[in-house]
């Protein structure tokens, strides 16, 4: 069989190389051969949105799929929205002939049986839930600091004082007046 893997962190202090590791060793204790490597080194709520994976759905859906297995770290390394989504997204693979493997979830595996699914909508609801307590808890710390006085942000640098400068619609405004 042909894999592709998909890693991804949640920040840009981490890094997807502490994953390959074990992914390249699950694929060949399995004896299936690495075709495709995707890799998001940044959160999926910055820039694109988990790019790499918009990219591993669209090399799939336009007839380009080279693999026959999605390996990944873990459920929540694809999402985290909940059980519906993660479902959906699975499913999206697996009709195009594509099964999703998680090196730490053994049970996601296409032979796993009958419980295969409940599983899988158990740990999405797991991780949407741990995402939302730790978002919670940000929100709480941040609101904890403005009411203590601590200014968030950055400091003020040197391009900070003075005059702002006019440019785009600053200036097209200022001209109209």
């Amino acid at each position: 069989m042909k894999a592709a893997l998909y890693l991804r962190v949640s920040t840009t202090e981490q890094n997807v190389d502490n994953q390959l590791p074990a992914l390249e060793a699950h694929a060949e204790s399995r004896g299936w051969q690495i075709v495709e490597t995707y890799r998001e080194n940044e959160s999926a709520w910055r820039a694109g949105h988990q790019r790499e994976l918009a990219r591993l759905l669209a090399d799939i859906r336009g007839g380009k799929r080279k693999y026959d297995v999605l390996l990944i770290w873990a459920l929540d390394r694809l999402s985290r929205q909940g059980i519906g989504p993660l479902l959906q997204l699975i499913n999206s693979f697996e009709v195009y002939g594509c099964h999703v493997v998680s090196v730490n979830e053994s049970w996601t595996h296409p032979d796993a049986g009958p419980m295969r699914e409940m599983f899988i909508a158990m740990s999405a609801w797991a991780a949407k839930f741990e995402s939302d307590r730790r978002s919670e808890r940000t929100k709480a710390g941040l609101a904890r600091a403005i009411a203590n006085g601590k200014k968030l942000g950055r400091p003020a640098g040197k391009k900070d004082k003075g005059k702002r400068k006019r440019t785009g619609y600053l200036l097209r405004y200022a001209n109209k007046r």
